[in-house]
């Protein structure tokens, strides 16, 4: 979850502990590093979290085993090597619950599909094991609530391990207009798998991280505006951001209740679907629908106003669109959607409100060694540690909140019907009817820029349209169509409300049919691809 202002569109979301990881080091010289090599995956941890699954199903590995190959991973990769940074706190029962769930399946008697796969939950997401949740921040770290949020009570029932939890951008990147995606106080920054000084976007970063150097099976990730697709989208994964409601949000460090939802982070749509299932309250199957046919006669709607300038990602939208064309889908070209004056401001005066409001009610019930209580307290906090947690980029944000009244203040009530109204009956819903179509496609974001720890996140123009689907509170899920010099970049598919089921459907199909899956090589910088380095230096 996440709200971070970007040039002139601004106000797209770019939208995490038992001991917190030492400060970041600068990157070590490539020359002074192993190869980025031997960084990358083999074994077990390979694979997909399908495979995994039916391995574990199969007896063919244990969940030990799997556990074991995490952790050894984790300490090579997040703690050493590359240093990623992706994980705050490694579950100390993460084994435990590994050997309790190869008894069930000893037994004959396994939760369900999930049981034994390690999943790894952001940290604004609370759960009963000894580990904080502290949205990154140095002001919650000893917020052991020793609860599972529904979400992770749900997951927990399905048998799976919980492996650990991830970095963050702090508070959801919802701190400052002048933040830095992936950075927290508690975990330093979180680093690109696909290029170490690349952005991994946020909110979800640790998340989107971790599961791309295959740290875990799956992850879980929060959105507000953007936090589950940008980092899905800059860190070659399957993301998905669920109808706001169908997760429980209980339990999770907030921002705004009309936006906030969990979603599933995984290298496959099956993946992401199978999560889903263990993750919704309800008894939905959203791998019921998967088949390479689901896009044959489907009306598509084309949002060329969405797709940007860039040439590399605009090639590969058109790319996209014609596997989805060769999949029998119609594609409907739809050449303007532009929200109306007084949008941006409003939607960000929403979150404001809405986080002081949440933020506050989430603070009372944190857990007894949390000092601070309410928003106000949080800020006082980060004064009185300016060393540690303003480092890098003030509170803003915070502070603007904080000024704000209650949710009855008719500003409120007037900036949410104005954006929910945008997004929803004269948005999405008015493309999909005025169309005819039954899916919204765009690029998922643009391509990842470097981290800038001076400036601050610097974003090229945007490309895509996730904050309709964010705001409006519909799904929408981004699957990987390709790289621009070894950077991943995605392709959103976005509908109504409820509409999920179908949502994963179609992006199936585009993904069987494109037969893309990308893996991260961990290079140092873009200069490290021989067609760039032949370019940049003679």
């Amino acid at each position: 979850m996440d709200y971070k202002l970007t040039g002139a569109l601004s106000a797209l979301a770019l939208a995490a502990c038992t001991t917190p990881v030492p400060a970041p080091p600068l990157l070590t010289p490539a020359a002074e590093q192993p190869p980025a090599a031997s960084y990358e995956v083999t074994g077990w941890p390979a694979s997909s979290l399908p495979e995994i699954a039916a391995a574990l199903a199969s007896g063919e590995v244990t969940s030990v085993e799997l556990t074991n190959a995490y952790l050894g991973r984790i300490a090579a990769i997040d703690r050493a090597g590359p240093r990623l940074q992706s994980i705050l706190f490694v579950n100390p029962d993460a084994l435990a619950q590994a050997g309790a769930s190869d008894a069930r399946r000893a037994a004959g008697a396994p939760l369900g599909p999930l049981d034994g796969v390690a999943i790894l939950l952001k940290d604004n997401i609370e759960t009963l094991d000894p580990m904080a949740t502290t949205a990154g921040s140095l002001a919650l770290k000893d917020n052991i609530t020793g609860r599972d949020s529904p979400l992770a009570a749900s997951l927990r029932a399905e048998g799976a391990v919980i492996l650990g939890k991830t970095n963050l951008s702090q508070w959801a990147n919802f701190r400052s207009n002048f933040s830095l995606s992936g950075w927290s106080s508690v975990g330093g920054q979180v680093r690109n798998p696909y290029m170490l000084d690349r952005n991994p976007c946020g909110s979800s970063s640790g998340t989107g991280a971790a599961i791309a150097a295959s740290l875990a099976a799956g992850g879980v990730g929060t959105e507000t505006n953007g936090s589950i697709i940008c980092p899905s989208n800059v860190n070659g994964l399957v993301g998905f951001k669920p109808t706001v409601g169908l997760i429980p949000q209980g339990g999770i460090v907030p921002i705004s209740p009309s936006q906030d939802t969990a979603g599933p982070m995984t290298t496959t749509v099956l993946g992401a679907a199978l999560l889903m299932n263990a993750m919704d309250a309800g008894d939905a199957d959203y791998t019921a629908a998967l088949t390479p046919e689901a896009l044959k006669g489907v009306r598509v709607g084309v949002l060329r106003a969405a797709q940007g300038s860039n040439p590399d990602i605009i090639s590969h939208f058109n790319g996209a669109l014609e596997v989805l064309r060769g999949q029998g889908a119609e594609l409907i070209e739809i050449e303007a959607f532009e929200p109306p004056e007084g949008f941006w401001a409003a939607s960000l005066l929403v979150l404001e409100y809405e986080f002081k409001a949440s933020l506050n009610e989430y603070l009372a019930g944190a857990a007894p060694g949390v000092t601070a209580r309410t928003l106000a307290d949080i800020i006082a906090f980060n004064t009185a540690n300016a060393e540690a947690e303003l480092a890098l980029f003030g509170q803003d944000i915070l502070e603007e909140s904080d000024a704000l009244g209650p949710l009855t203040d008719e500003a409120y009530t007037k900036a949410l019907a104005l954006v929910q109204s945008a997004t929803r009956e004269n948005g999405i819903d008015k493309l999909l009817a005025d169309h005819g179509t039954s899916v919204l496609v765009s690029p998922s974001g643009p391509v990842a820029p470097r981290i800038d720890p001076v400036n601050g996140d610097v974003w090229p123009e945007w490309a895509g349209a996730g904050w309709a689907a964010a705001i409006a509170g519909y799904p929408n899920l981004t699957v990987p169509m390709g790289d621009v010099h070894g950077i991943p970049i995605g392709l959103s598919f976005m509908g109504g409300k409820n509409t999920d089921a179908a949502i994963f459907a179609y992006g199936y199909a585009y993904e069987q049919a494109s037969g893309i899956r990308l893996t991260p090589k961990f290079l140092n910088s873009a200069e490290d691809r021989p067609e760039l380095k032949a370019a940049m230096q003679k």
